[in-house]
């Protein structure tokens, strides 16, 4: 990957669950210094600031959603804003919750047709995020943005979808928190999915490698949305959704470093970051080491962190 001016676009979304505390989630990862550690790589930064959102009407539907006139607002917002940062470089989305997600997604499926490529989405998470807000029992529309991409039904007054995501040019890796109703919606889907059982006895490498060589063929455009449980949360423990069993650290940075090496990423969520529940900023350290990896930090360039002193 060539040095690129990377556009930082503040996502303090906190709207998509019923536990606070992701709004924080964008200023932690500028304490954790992510633009100088993008910028000692070579690239130029530029930070955005925060976006800012306004609820928007919820007729027509379910009344159990955890605000969802103020996540349709953000999904307008972050569209719009993200279109605005594909235009300058390449979008990194600071979240906030994964609800986010729906609107750096719609930006990005913007950007691609405006690009006449196809889109692809790489989903690194313990959860599918394949409900509508009809299905979701919790009623966090975080859990729901795949299924906006790809078009299901259901998602009344958010910004329309042209032409929806096609399910096979989605991959997740890191699947182990499904419930029935996802379970059966993803097992009809043309979604590529690999849980953390197929992750175990194959590795993580060989379909990662596959998807992306999928996107090359295809001249494709490349957005990640990597959700921090995605991580085992002995690792990362800054997230309201912990989940035992996730990917291992080298796991990860395995993961990030595939991904500078093919050259693909256009895009990149870093999303459900809530520093209300870390560990004297050790997650957010960690997901910025991600990030770099990402970007091309090597494995023997990666400094030393202190956690506890």
């Amino acid at each position: 990957m060539e040095n690129k001016t990377v556009i930082l676009v503040g996502a303090p979304v906190d709207s998509g669950k019923a536990r606070k505390g992701c709004v924080m989630g964008p200023d932690a990862y500028r304490t954790a210094r992510l633009a100088p550690a993008l910028e000692r790589l070579g690239h130029k930064v530029i930070d955005m600031g925060n976006i800012v959102a306004i609820a928007q009407p919820t007729d027509g539907l379910p009344k159990h959603l955890n605000e969802a006139g103020l996540t349709i607002g953000w999904t307008a917002a972050l569209a719009d804003a993200g279109v605005q940062a594909f235009d300058q470089g390449m979008p990194i989305f600071l979240g906030g919750d994964h609800a986010l997600a729906l609107g750096s997604g719609l930006a990005a499926m913007r950007h691609a047709q405006r690009q006449d490529r196809p889109l692809f989405v790489l989903w690194l998470d313990a959860h599918s995020d394949f409900h509508t807000p009809q299905s979701t029992q919790s009623g966090n529309l975080h859990g729901t943005p795949l299924a906006y991409l790809t078009g299901r039904d259901g998602f009344v007054n958010f910004p329309a979808i042209p032409t929806p995501l096609p399910q096979e040019h989605i991959c997740i890796l890191g699947l182990r928190s499904v419930d029935d109703a996802e379970r059966e919606a993803l097992q009809r889907s043309g979604i590529q999915y690999h849980d953390m059982r197929a992750i175990d006895e194959n590795g993580i490498a060989a379909p990662l490698k596959a998807f992306l060589k999928q996107v090359r063929d295809a001249n494709g455009m490349l957005h990640v949305s990597l959700d921090v449980d995605f991580l085992d949360p002995a690792i990362a423990p800054a997230v309201g959704t912990t989940v035992p069993g996730g990917a291992t650290l080298r796991e990860a940075h395995l993961v990030m470093e595939l991904l500078h090496d093919s050259g693909l990423m256009t895009s990149l969520d870093l999303v459900e970051l809530n520093p209300f529940l870390d560990e004297r900023g050790r997650t957010a350290q960690v997901m910025v080491d991600l990030a770099a990896s990402a970007m091309g930090r090597r494995v023997f360039d990666r400094p030393t962190q202190q956690f506890f002193s």
